[in-house]
């Protein structure tokens, strides 16, 4: 199981942040709700056998992604998988890419875990920590070739729409991660939220919408459509994918 209480290396060279990244820890806003849960025993089990092998431990440094996966090949990140399944479905139909996963909720990734083991899959790992502290420290620049954010909170309430992690500073941060031509995927169910990531992203400098034909996209094939989707498709509600590419 993962410590997160155990104690940081406190010697570690930390790359200097950019104003995006000084900005999200000024508002030090969480995107998420951590919610521990319990896990069954086969996510447990799943934690104690996998977690060496495709888990990677949150460290305030640079991680070299090629040593990670022990190849070089075009890379993939998801934030907020959820319990995993279309994470591990695309890391299966796409052996030639190489996955990574970021969760909070730990019962997600102990099934993601065992998703991943009962499919044989060697090109997947995955983090239990939030994201904007894992693109701040631990991603090279230029480091991925897409990041995915498939329905995440849309925090609905007027509130809380600070909380959503598709802000102006969380966007300006992660295009440094993308290559020159990488995307950044955004799906949502809720079409405030499509409204707002559309109105972020077409503000954001160095990004250029890929739909060619109005805003948003037709969902990519490579996205798996999930029983919740079905469901929604199937009572009528809609789904919007939006992909931006970065090109500066």
């Amino acid at each position: 199981m993962i410590d997160e209480h155990a104690p940081k290396p406190t010697n570690i060279e930390q790359p200097e942040l950019t104003e995006p990244e000084q900005e999200l820890r000024k508002r030090k806003i969480r995107s998420f709700v951590l919610r521990e849960g319990r896990l069954t025993k086969g996510q447990e089990k799943a934690m104690t056998e996998q977690w060496p092998v495709m888990g990677i431990d949150y460290q305030p440094q640079l991680i070299d992604l090629d040593t990670v996966f022990n190849r070089v090949a075009p890379r993939v990140l998801e934030i907020g998988f959820g319990m995993g399944g279309s994470l591990v479905e695309m890391a299966k139909v796409a052996p030639e890419l190489d996955y990574i996963g970021i969760e909070v909720h730990t019962p997600g990734v102990g099934a993601c875990l065992m998703g991943a083991a009962e499919a044989k899959i060697t090109n997947l790992r995955v983090m239990c920590h939030d994201a904007v502290e894992v693109f701040e420290h631990m991603l090279a620049e230029q480091s991925l070739d897409r990041v995915q954010l498939f329905f995440p909170d849309p925090w609905h309430k007027t509130r809380h729409h600070k909380r959503r992690i598709v802000q102006p500073a969380f966007v300006e941060m992660l295009r440094s991660k993308l290559k020159i031509g990488g995307e950044f995927h955004m799906a949502t169910d809720w079409e405030n939220y499509a409204e707002h990531m559309l109105e972020v992203m077409n503000a954001a400098p160095g990004y250029v919408n890929a739909s060619t034909e109005g805003d948003y996209m037709p969902r990519p094939d490579y996205r798996p459509l999930t029983k919740f989707e079905q469901r929604g498709h199937r009572l009528g509600h809609g789904v919007w994918d939006l992909i931006f590419t970065r090109i500066e």
